[in-house]
């Protein structure tokens, strides 16, 4: 039936039926091997894999031995062969098909290993981009204590993640080493037990002493972004609000949460700020 003339259906594709028990047109092909029809006719167009019949229409008709050439063509083709040459070591007579497809299992074998560095460096690029520092879990919690959860900064993006302070944090906080991290630790440490004592010890909202104590606690703040008073307000508002903050500063001393708000919020006044109005920018 090779002496059957071109011809090709003029709707896009061909028949997507088996046409018998041992062929199948170019469609259920395609479908078959995961390629388009497009290329099952380029590849007959260069006599790559050209199919075995067509049907008394003009239609391409693909055997069993066809499919199979098929998939080696696949094989050579993802090892990234050029289509010519993959067609002359299939049509080699001399050529040994068993050690050929040895030799093709040992090169996706090194591709496979080559992707799999590929994507250890990537899932490390993506830890450093998820979490925004150049430390390891363990790490951060030597540096920031016991009572530190390294997940807490994804906690953090998955809040934060779409605001310009998260950006800003992120690029600052990628470039910080662990010494830089280790400064960035004892500050908040020697700040959060200045507020202890100032707190024990009644110091009033609004004084000059407290609100240097803000000023402190928003240069902090500002190691990670710019952090205006309207913001600082904001997170005193945060501070109150959520449990898990309101825990961790009283565990410093009892009634610290509320009162450092209220430091916050006459710091704020005093640089022309309303903190019940205030908004995070």
């Amino acid at each position: 039936m090779r002496d059957l003339p071109e011809r090709e259906p003029a709707t896009t594709g061909e028949s997507a039926e088996p046409v018998g028990p041992d062929g199948l047109t170019v469609g259920r092909a395609a479908a078959l091997v995961g390629v388009s029809v497009k290329t099952l006719h380029h590849w007959d167009a260069i006599g790559l894999v050209r199919p075995s019949e067509r049907t008394w229409a003009g239609y391409r008709v693909y055997s069993g031995d066809d499919i199979a050439r098929i998939h080696r063509v696949l094989v050579y083709r993802e090892l990234g062969f050029p289509l010519a040459r993959i067609g002359r070591i299939l049509d080699d007579p001399a050529a040994d098909a068993r050690h050929h497809l040895r030799r093709q299992r040992a090169a996706l074998m090194e591709r496979i290993s080559r992707l799999q560095t590929v994507v250890g460096a990537v899932d490390r690029m993506l830890e450093v981009s998820y979490t925004g520092m150049r430390l390891t879990p363990e790490e951060q919690v030597e540096i920031f204590g016991d009572d530190w959860r390294p997940d807490w900064i994804g906690e953090a993006e998955e809040r934060w993640g779409d605001s310009a302070q998260w950006a800003q944090y992120a690029e600052r906080a990628d470039g910080m080493t662990p010494e830089d991290w280790k400064e960035v630790a004892a500050a908040t440490e020697a700040l959060n037990a200045d507020l202890a004592v100032a707190r024990r010890g009644g110091v009033a909202p609004g004084s000059e002493k407290a609100n240097a104590l803000a000023e402190r606690h928003r240069a902090l703040m500002s190691t990670y972004f710019d952090c205006t008073h309207s913001m600082q307000a904001c997170l005193g508002r945060m501070f109150v609000g959520e449990p898990g903050f309101a825990e961790y500063y009283d565990a410093l001393a009892p009634g610290l949460t509320a009162w450092l708000r209220d430091v916050i919020f006459a710091n704020a006044r005093g640089h022309g700020v309303d903190p019940e109005s205030a908004t995070w920018g």
